[in-house]
């Protein structure tokens, strides 16, 4: 099988700062990858090499077979590639199902009948209908995350990233949104999720790696990656030795 998203050797840097240090792995269809990393490891910045907002120094980015790496940003997001923000910023002045709109005509195509009905399909899947005609403005920090899932899932994707969408969510909120995301993976969409709350993470991904400064340094089911001495000195701050 095909991989839907391979990167090899991807690297970028700023100066003497490294956010992509020869990065390689796969993403085959189906899959829901976890992304760790402590702040400032370069997570986010894989994200903007994906979506194509950052163009890497070297290496190159396959999806759906094929090379996208100096493809711009619209057409990756017309090829399938969505993310959410870790501070979500909905269009204020406009309802949440205005919202929806735009993603489904500016980044799927869509007009009228078309758009709209996918609009409340995916509406009711991330648990907005009832809000659909509130000013996005008004919204709790609960339901923009659940507008940035919207949006993103009405440019009809097939490769979803999530960057930190669990944050600054009481428990309840957070168990309430992973329900949703099991939802949307379970619907067929391939998950790479970039998350500081680690149990909603790992209820919901299959694979895990681990980035600091830029280097993936591990790769591999959850369970592994969690009691893994390096991973928990890097990540945890724990002594690798203790």
């Amino acid at each position: 099988m095909t991989p839907l998203l391979k990167l090899t050797n991807l690297q970028k840097a700023f100066g003497a700062v490294t956010v992509a240090d020869n990065q390689s792995y796969e993403v085959m269809p189906g899959d829901a990858l976890g992304v760790l990393g402590p702040n400032g490891a370069g997570k986010t910045s894989m994200f903007n090499l994906i979506t194509g907002t950052l163009k890497p120094n070297g290496g190159s980015i396959h999806f759906d077979g094929k090379d996208i790496t100096n493809w711009s940003a619209a057409r990756r997001s017309h090829s399938g590639i969505a993310r959410s923000f870790q501070v979500p910023q909905p269009f204020s002045g406009m309802t949440v199902f205005e919202n929806a709109m735009i993603a489904a005509t500016q980044s799927a195509g869509l007009h009228g009948h078309a758009a709209e009905t996918l609009c409340l399909d995916v509406l009711d899947q991330t648990g907005l209908m009832s809000k659909a005609n509130v000013l996005a403005g008004s919204l709790t920090l609960l339901e923009r995350k659940r507008l940035e899932l919207t949006r993103a899932l009405c440019t009809t994707p097939k490769l979803l990233l999530l960057d930190e969408i669990a944050g600054g969510l009481t428990e309840a909120e957070c168990q309430s949104l992973i329900k949703t995301i099991k939802d949307i993976h379970a619907g067929g969409v391939t998950i790479i999720w970039i998350e500081h709350v680690v149990h909603a993470l790992l209820s919901v991904v299959d694979r895990l790696i681990v980035v600091d400064f830029g280097k993936l340094i591990a790769e591999g089911p959850p369970k592994d990656i969690m009691e893994s001495p390096q991973v928990k000195e890097i990540y945890l701050g724990i002594e690798a030795d203790a």
